[in-house]
Protein backbone atom coordinates (compact mmCIF):
# COMPACT_ATOMS: atom_id res chain seq x y z
CA UNK A 1 0.00 0.00 0.00
CA UNK A 2 1.46 3.26 -0.73
CA UNK A 3 5.35 4.55 -1.05
CA UNK A 4 7.59 3.12 0.94
CA UNK A 5 10.12 6.08 3.42
CA UNK A 6 12.35 5.70 0.68
CA UNK A 7 9.77 6.61 -2.14
CA UNK A 8 8.65 9.49 -0.26
CA UNK A 9 11.84 10.87 1.02
CA UNK A 10 13.32 10.93 -3.09
CA UNK A 11 9.64 12.59 -4.12
CA UNK A 12 10.82 14.97 -1.33
CA UNK A 13 13.91 15.45 -2.51
CA UNK A 14 13.54 15.80 -6.05
CA UNK A 15 10.90 18.56 -5.52
CA UNK A 16 8.65 18.10 -8.37
CA UNK A 17 5.35 19.83 -7.71
CA UNK A 18 2.55 17.63 -7.68
CA UNK A 19 0.08 15.88 -5.22
CA UNK A 20 1.16 12.04 -4.88
CA UNK A 21 -1.42 9.51 -3.35
CA UNK A 22 -0.43 6.84 -0.39
CA UNK A 23 -4.05 5.47 -0.50
CA UNK A 24 -7.20 5.77 1.43
CA UNK A 25 -6.76 9.90 1.12
CA UNK A 26 -3.60 10.45 2.27
CA UNK A 27 -1.30 12.61 0.07
CA UNK A 28 2.16 14.25 -0.58
CA UNK A 29 1.26 17.53 -1.34
CA UNK A 30 4.84 19.22 -2.94
CA UNK A 31 4.49 22.60 -4.04
CA UNK A 32 6.18 24.79 -7.01
CA UNK A 33 8.60 26.33 -4.53
CA UNK A 34 9.91 22.83 -3.30
CA UNK A 35 8.13 22.29 0.39
CA UNK A 36 6.27 19.18 1.12
CA UNK A 37 3.37 18.70 3.36
CA UNK A 38 1.00 15.82 3.97
CA UNK A 39 -2.82 16.21 3.04
CA UNK A 40 -5.71 13.99 3.80
CA UNK A 41 -8.91 14.36 1.19
CA UNK A 42 -11.84 13.20 1.61
CA UNK A 43 -15.70 13.59 1.00
CA UNK A 44 -18.42 14.48 3.46
CA UNK A 45 -22.20 15.57 2.92
CA UNK A 46 -21.50 15.69 -0.22
CA UNK A 47 -18.35 17.94 -0.12
CA UNK A 48 -14.72 17.58 -0.60
CA UNK A 49 -12.17 18.60 1.66
CA UNK A 50 -8.69 18.63 2.21
CA UNK A 51 -7.42 18.68 5.63
CA UNK A 52 -3.56 19.79 6.24
CA UNK A 53 -1.13 16.88 8.48
CA UNK A 54 1.39 18.92 8.65
CA UNK A 55 4.74 19.68 7.25
CA UNK A 56 7.11 16.88 5.97
CA UNK A 57 9.60 18.14 8.18
CA UNK A 58 7.82 17.47 10.88
CA UNK A 59 5.54 14.47 10.38
CA UNK A 60 6.88 11.38 9.08
CA UNK A 61 5.42 8.99 7.00
CA UNK A 62 3.97 6.54 9.89
CA UNK A 63 2.43 9.56 11.58
CA UNK A 64 0.92 11.06 8.65
CA UNK A 65 -0.58 7.53 7.84
CA UNK A 66 -1.91 7.70 11.91
CA UNK A 67 -3.38 10.81 11.43
CA UNK A 68 -5.38 10.10 8.40
CA UNK A 69 -6.41 7.25 9.82
CA UNK A 70 -8.14 8.93 13.25
CA UNK A 71 -9.34 11.49 10.43
CA UNK A 72 -10.81 8.79 8.31
CA UNK A 73 -12.37 7.22 11.25
CA UNK A 74 -14.34 10.46 12.22
CA UNK A 75 -15.87 10.62 8.62
CA UNK A 76 -17.13 7.02 8.56
CA UNK A 77 -18.98 8.74 12.07
CA UNK A 78 -20.35 11.32 9.91
CA UNK A 79 -17.95 13.85 11.69
CA UNK A 80 -16.00 16.31 9.75
CA UNK A 81 -12.71 16.32 10.60
CA UNK A 82 -11.53 20.42 9.96
CA UNK A 83 -14.96 20.80 11.88
CA UNK A 84 -13.36 18.79 14.98
CA UNK A 85 -10.31 20.04 14.89
CA UNK A 86 -11.66 24.00 14.37
CA UNK A 87 -14.24 22.52 17.47
CA UNK A 88 -11.00 21.50 19.56
CA UNK A 89 -8.95 24.75 19.12
CA UNK A 90 -11.72 26.90 19.90
CA UNK A 91 -11.76 24.95 23.43
CA UNK A 92 -8.05 25.30 23.70
CA UNK A 93 -8.60 29.17 23.03
CA UNK A 94 -11.30 29.31 25.42
CA UNK A 95 -9.51 27.58 28.27
CA UNK A 96 -6.23 29.92 27.57
CA UNK A 97 -8.23 33.22 27.27
CA UNK A 98 -9.15 35.16 30.51
CA UNK A 99 -11.53 37.27 31.58
CA UNK A 100 -8.63 40.00 32.37
CA UNK A 101 -7.59 39.30 28.69
CA UNK A 102 -10.71 39.48 26.77
CA UNK A 103 -11.59 42.64 28.89
CA UNK A 104 -8.42 44.21 27.53
CA UNK A 105 -8.94 42.94 24.03
CA UNK A 106 -12.58 44.38 24.09
CA UNK A 107 -11.42 48.07 25.45
CA UNK A 108 -8.56 47.68 22.65
CA UNK A 109 -11.36 47.21 20.14
CA UNK A 110 -13.66 49.88 21.26
CA UNK A 111 -11.73 52.88 22.07
CA UNK A 112 -11.69 54.85 19.11
CA UNK A 113 -15.31 54.30 19.28
CA UNK A 114 -16.08 56.01 22.25
CA UNK A 115 -16.57 59.60 23.57
CA UNK A 116 -13.44 60.36 25.10
CA UNK A 117 -10.82 58.72 26.94
CA UNK A 118 -11.97 58.97 30.67
CA UNK A 119 -14.95 56.50 29.68
CA UNK A 120 -11.76 54.04 28.29
CA UNK A 121 -9.99 54.69 31.85
CA UNK A 122 -13.57 54.67 33.71
CA UNK A 123 -13.65 50.89 32.34
CA UNK A 124 -10.08 49.52 32.85
CA UNK A 125 -10.02 51.17 36.59
CA UNK A 126 -13.59 49.31 37.55
CA UNK A 127 -12.95 46.28 35.67
CA UNK A 128 -9.25 46.28 37.73
CA UNK A 129 -10.27 47.28 41.16
CA UNK A 130 -13.58 45.26 41.50
CA UNK A 131 -13.83 42.45 38.77
CA UNK A 132 -10.08 41.37 37.83
CA UNK A 133 -9.36 40.12 41.39
CA UNK A 134 -12.11 38.07 41.42
CA UNK A 135 -12.66 36.62 38.04
CA UNK A 136 -9.69 38.31 35.99
CA UNK A 137 -7.72 34.85 36.02
CA UNK A 138 -10.72 32.55 35.07
CA UNK A 139 -11.93 31.99 31.56
CA UNK A 140 -14.99 33.26 30.45
CA UNK A 141 -16.46 29.89 29.88
CA UNK A 142 -15.95 28.95 33.83
CA UNK A 143 -17.36 32.05 34.85
CA UNK A 144 -20.99 31.51 36.55
CA UNK A 145 -23.78 33.39 38.14
CA UNK A 146 -22.21 32.82 41.72
CA UNK A 147 -18.73 34.57 40.57
CA UNK A 148 -20.68 37.35 39.12
CA UNK A 149 -23.02 37.78 42.19
CA UNK A 150 -19.49 37.85 43.99
CA UNK A 151 -17.81 40.47 42.37
CA UNK A 152 -21.14 42.97 42.58
CA UNK A 153 -22.84 42.01 45.54
CA UNK A 154 -20.28 43.63 47.95
CA UNK A 155 -20.88 47.20 46.19
CA UNK A 156 -24.67 46.71 45.02
CA UNK A 157 -25.70 48.63 47.75
CA UNK A 158 -22.95 50.89 48.85
CA UNK A 159 -22.00 52.00 45.26
CA UNK A 160 -25.35 51.48 43.20
CA UNK A 161 -24.23 53.56 40.21
CA UNK A 162 -20.91 51.97 39.97
CA UNK A 163 -22.36 48.55 40.43
CA UNK A 164 -24.53 48.69 37.58
CA UNK A 165 -22.08 50.01 35.15
CA UNK A 166 -19.77 47.27 36.61
CA UNK A 167 -22.47 44.96 35.72
CA UNK A 168 -22.84 46.08 32.50
CA UNK A 169 -19.40 45.86 31.53
CA UNK A 170 -19.15 42.26 32.71
CA UNK A 171 -21.71 41.49 30.37
CA UNK A 172 -20.50 43.23 27.28
CA UNK A 173 -17.24 41.52 27.60
CA UNK A 174 -18.71 37.94 28.37
CA UNK A 175 -20.81 38.71 25.43
CA UNK A 176 -18.02 39.49 22.89
CA UNK A 177 -16.05 36.12 24.06
CA UNK A 178 -19.25 34.47 23.38
CA UNK A 179 -19.15 36.24 20.26
CA UNK A 180 -15.78 34.48 18.97
CA UNK A 181 -16.97 31.41 20.30
CA UNK A 182 -15.65 31.05 23.86
CA UNK A 183 -18.25 30.15 25.78
CA UNK A 184 -21.86 28.47 24.59
CA UNK A 185 -23.32 29.29 27.71
CA UNK A 186 -25.98 31.55 28.29
CA UNK A 187 -24.50 35.08 29.53
CA UNK A 188 -24.12 35.23 33.32
CA UNK A 189 -24.34 38.83 34.46
CA UNK A 190 -27.05 39.47 32.26
CA UNK A 191 -29.64 41.27 33.65
CA UNK A 192 -32.91 40.96 32.54
CA UNK A 193 -34.54 37.37 33.21
CA UNK A 194 -31.78 36.81 35.49
CA UNK A 195 -29.79 38.50 37.88
CA UNK A 196 -32.98 41.31 37.81
CA UNK A 197 -34.38 38.00 40.27
CA UNK A 198 -31.24 37.99 42.36
CA UNK A 199 -30.56 41.67 43.21
CA UNK A 200 -32.74 44.37 44.34
CA UNK A 201 -33.18 47.11 41.80
CA UNK A 202 -31.04 49.84 42.00
CA UNK A 203 -33.79 52.22 42.48
CA UNK A 204 -34.68 50.36 45.46
CA UNK A 205 -30.76 49.60 46.88
CA UNK A 206 -30.49 52.94 46.44
CA UNK A 207 -31.72 56.35 44.99
CA UNK A 208 -28.99 56.49 43.02
CA UNK A 209 -28.18 60.65 43.63
CA UNK A 210 -25.48 62.12 44.73
CA UNK A 211 -24.97 63.13 48.87
CA UNK A 212 -24.93 66.60 49.04
CA UNK A 213 -24.50 69.02 51.23
CA UNK A 214 -27.18 71.64 52.54
CA UNK A 215 -26.39 75.59 50.61
CA UNK A 216 -27.22 77.21 53.99
CA UNK A 217 -24.08 75.64 55.78
CA UNK A 218 -21.70 76.28 52.29
CA UNK A 219 -20.26 79.47 53.82
CA UNK A 220 -19.40 78.01 56.53
CA UNK A 221 -17.60 74.67 54.81
CA UNK A 222 -16.10 77.00 52.57
CA UNK A 223 -14.22 78.84 54.97
CA UNK A 224 -12.81 75.88 56.39
CA UNK A 225 -11.74 74.66 53.05
CA UNK A 226 -9.65 78.04 52.24
CA UNK A 227 -7.70 77.16 55.53
CA UNK A 228 -6.70 73.73 53.19
CA UNK A 229 -5.26 76.22 50.77
CA UNK A 230 -2.06 74.43 50.98
CA UNK A 231 -3.47 71.71 49.88
CA UNK A 232 -4.12 71.64 45.56
CA UNK A 233 -6.96 69.07 46.30
CA UNK A 234 -8.56 71.54 48.28
CA UNK A 235 -8.25 74.37 45.63
CA UNK A 236 -9.45 72.01 43.39
CA UNK A 237 -12.17 71.23 45.25
CA UNK A 238 -12.92 75.14 45.55
CA UNK A 239 -12.74 75.73 42.10
CA UNK A 240 -14.96 72.82 41.43
CA UNK A 241 -17.69 74.43 43.89
CA UNK A 242 -17.04 77.91 42.38
CA UNK A 243 -18.16 77.01 38.76
CA UNK A 244 -20.49 74.14 39.55
CA UNK A 245 -18.40 71.85 37.25
CA UNK A 246 -18.47 68.29 37.30
CA UNK A 247 -15.42 66.82 38.77
CA UNK A 248 -13.83 65.37 35.55
CA UNK A 249 -14.22 69.06 34.23
CA UNK A 250 -12.12 70.27 36.69
CA UNK A 251 -9.86 68.00 37.00
CA UNK A 252 -8.94 67.22 33.16
CA UNK A 253 -8.77 71.20 32.62
CA UNK A 254 -5.94 72.25 31.11
CA UNK A 255 -4.28 75.61 30.67
CA UNK A 256 -4.62 76.50 27.27
CA UNK A 257 -8.59 76.01 27.78
CA UNK A 258 -8.49 78.95 29.95
CA UNK A 259 -8.69 82.76 28.95
CA UNK A 260 -7.96 84.68 31.87
CA UNK A 261 -8.13 88.01 30.18
CA UNK A 262 -12.03 87.04 28.77
CA UNK A 263 -12.63 85.24 32.25
CA UNK A 264 -13.45 82.23 30.81
CA UNK A 265 -12.59 78.70 30.61
CA UNK A 266 -13.98 77.08 27.46
CA UNK A 267 -14.23 72.82 27.48
CA UNK A 268 -14.17 71.40 24.63
CA UNK A 269 -17.16 69.00 23.35
CA UNK A 270 -15.15 65.61 23.90
CA UNK A 271 -15.02 66.29 27.75
CA UNK A 272 -18.10 67.19 27.82
CA UNK A 273 -21.15 64.22 29.08
CA UNK A 274 -23.67 66.06 25.87
CA UNK A 275 -20.57 66.07 23.70
CA UNK A 276 -20.83 69.93 23.28
CA UNK A 277 -18.05 72.82 24.32
CA UNK A 278 -19.33 74.13 27.43
CA UNK A 279 -18.07 77.79 28.49
CA UNK A 280 -17.57 78.49 31.87
CA UNK A 281 -17.79 82.41 33.30
CA UNK A 282 -15.00 82.88 36.03
CA UNK A 283 -15.55 85.05 38.92
CA UNK A 284 -13.04 86.76 40.36
CA UNK A 285 -12.52 84.40 43.11
CA UNK A 286 -11.24 81.52 40.75
CA UNK A 287 -9.53 84.23 39.36
CA UNK A 288 -7.53 84.59 42.28
CA UNK A 289 -7.00 81.03 43.05
CA UNK A 290 -5.84 80.26 39.66
CA UNK A 291 -3.48 83.10 39.72
CA UNK A 292 -2.11 81.34 43.01
CA UNK A 293 -1.18 78.09 41.15
CA UNK A 294 -0.64 78.95 37.28
CA UNK A 295 1.67 76.27 35.77
CA UNK A 296 1.51 74.37 32.58
CA UNK A 297 -0.56 71.42 31.37
CA UNK A 298 -3.12 70.28 33.56
CA UNK A 299 -4.14 73.20 36.35
CA UNK A 300 -3.96 70.29 38.46
CA UNK A 301 -1.39 67.72 37.97
CA UNK A 302 -1.34 64.37 39.58
CA UNK A 303 2.07 62.58 41.32
CA UNK A 304 2.76 60.78 38.11
CA UNK A 305 4.05 62.91 35.25
CA UNK A 306 1.50 63.88 32.59
CA UNK A 307 -1.24 62.78 34.45
CA UNK A 308 -4.27 64.79 36.14
CA UNK A 309 -4.89 64.54 39.59
CA UNK A 310 -7.03 61.00 40.66
CA UNK A 311 -10.86 61.09 41.22
CA UNK A 312 -10.12 60.69 44.59
CA UNK A 313 -8.24 63.93 45.49
CA UNK A 314 -11.47 65.66 46.32
CA UNK A 315 -13.07 63.27 48.20
CA UNK A 316 -10.28 62.85 50.33
CA UNK A 317 -10.74 66.49 51.28
CA UNK A 318 -13.76 65.98 52.18
CA UNK A 319 -13.19 63.14 54.19
CA UNK A 320 -10.67 64.55 56.33
CA UNK A 321 -12.69 67.89 56.56
CA UNK A 322 -15.37 65.64 58.49
CA UNK A 323 -17.97 64.58 55.91
CA UNK A 324 -17.47 61.35 54.22
CA UNK A 325 -21.42 61.02 53.53
CA UNK A 326 -20.89 63.86 51.52
CA UNK A 327 -19.75 63.77 47.50
CA UNK A 328 -18.08 66.45 45.08
CA UNK A 329 -20.57 65.53 42.31
CA UNK A 330 -23.62 67.18 45.16
CA UNK A 331 -22.02 70.34 45.30
CA UNK A 332 -23.87 71.14 42.09
CA UNK A 333 -27.19 70.13 43.49
CA UNK A 334 -25.84 72.46 46.62
CA UNK A 335 -25.38 75.19 43.83
CA UNK A 336 -28.79 74.71 42.19
CA UNK A 337 -30.67 74.86 45.49
CA UNK A 338 -29.29 77.84 46.43
CA UNK A 339 -30.09 79.40 42.76
CA UNK A 340 -34.23 78.29 43.55
CA UNK A 341 -34.11 79.45 47.06
CA UNK A 342 -32.08 82.34 47.40
CA UNK A 343 -32.28 83.74 43.58
CA UNK A 344 -34.64 85.38 41.19
CA UNK A 345 -32.39 83.86 37.96
CA UNK A 346 -34.49 81.98 35.58
CA UNK A 347 -34.26 78.16 35.57
CA UNK A 348 -33.09 78.07 32.02
CA UNK A 349 -29.87 80.20 33.24
CA UNK A 350 -28.99 77.88 36.20
CA UNK A 351 -29.15 74.98 34.03
CA UNK A 352 -27.18 76.55 31.36
CA UNK A 353 -25.01 77.04 34.52
CA UNK A 354 -24.82 73.02 35.20
CA UNK A 355 -24.47 72.38 31.15
CA UNK A 356 -27.98 70.23 30.98
CA UNK A 357 -29.69 70.13 28.10
CA UNK A 358 -32.80 72.32 28.15
CA UNK A 359 -36.04 71.34 26.47
CA UNK A 360 -36.75 69.63 23.31
CA UNK A 361 -34.50 69.35 20.39
CA UNK A 362 -37.02 72.37 18.85
CA UNK A 363 -36.34 74.79 21.49
CA UNK A 364 -32.95 74.16 21.29
CA UNK A 365 -32.37 74.96 17.58
CA UNK A 366 -34.11 78.25 18.27
CA UNK A 367 -32.03 79.19 21.01
CA UNK A 368 -28.63 79.61 20.28
CA UNK A 369 -26.76 81.39 22.83
CA UNK A 370 -25.65 80.24 25.83
CA UNK A 371 -26.58 83.00 27.95
CA UNK A 372 -23.22 83.89 29.04
CA UNK A 373 -23.91 87.56 30.17
CA UNK A 374 -26.25 86.29 32.66
CA UNK A 375 -24.65 83.38 33.63
CA UNK A 376 -21.72 85.55 34.36
CA UNK A 377 -24.04 87.61 36.41
CA UNK A 378 -25.46 84.20 38.65
CA UNK A 379 -21.47 83.03 38.93
CA UNK A 380 -20.17 85.97 40.57
CA UNK A 381 -22.90 86.33 43.09
CA UNK A 382 -22.62 82.52 43.81
CA UNK A 383 -18.96 83.12 44.61
CA UNK A 384 -20.18 85.90 46.84
CA UNK A 385 -22.07 83.62 49.04
CA UNK A 386 -19.75 81.14 49.19
CA UNK A 387 -17.36 83.45 50.61
CA UNK A 388 -19.78 85.06 52.68
CA UNK A 389 -19.63 85.23 56.48
CA UNK A 390 -21.62 82.55 58.06
CA UNK A 391 -24.56 83.31 60.15
CA UNK A 392 -22.86 81.99 63.18
CA UNK A 393 -19.67 80.37 64.45
CA UNK A 394 -21.96 77.36 65.09
CA UNK A 395 -24.01 76.26 62.08
CA UNK A 396 -24.74 72.21 61.86
CA UNK A 397 -23.84 70.09 58.87
CA UNK A 398 -26.96 69.76 57.01
CA UNK A 399 -27.01 66.50 53.95
CA UNK A 400 -29.50 66.80 50.84
CA UNK A 401 -30.27 64.36 48.50
CA UNK A 402 -28.84 65.46 44.94
CA UNK A 403 -29.92 64.12 41.25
Amino acid sequence: MGFTVKQAEKLIREGKPGAFADGDGLYLKVGATGSASWQYRYQIDGKRRMMGLGSCSAVGLAEARDKAADARKLVKQGIDPLAAKEAEQTAAKAMSTTFRALAAEYIADHRAGWRNAKHAQQWENTLAQYAHPKIGDKPIAEIDTEDVLGVLKPIWTAKPETASRLRNRIELVIDAGRAKGLSAAPNPAAWRGHLDKLLPKRTKASKGHHAAMDYRDLPAFYRRLTDERDSTSATALQITILTACRTSEVLLAAWGEFDLDARLLTIPGERMKAGRPHRVPLSEEVLKLLQGIKGEGYVFPGARTGRPLSNMAMTQVLRRLGHPDLTVHGFRSTFRDWCAEETHYPNIVAEQALAHTVGSAVEAAYRRGDLLDKRRALMADWATYCTSKPASNVVPIRSITAA
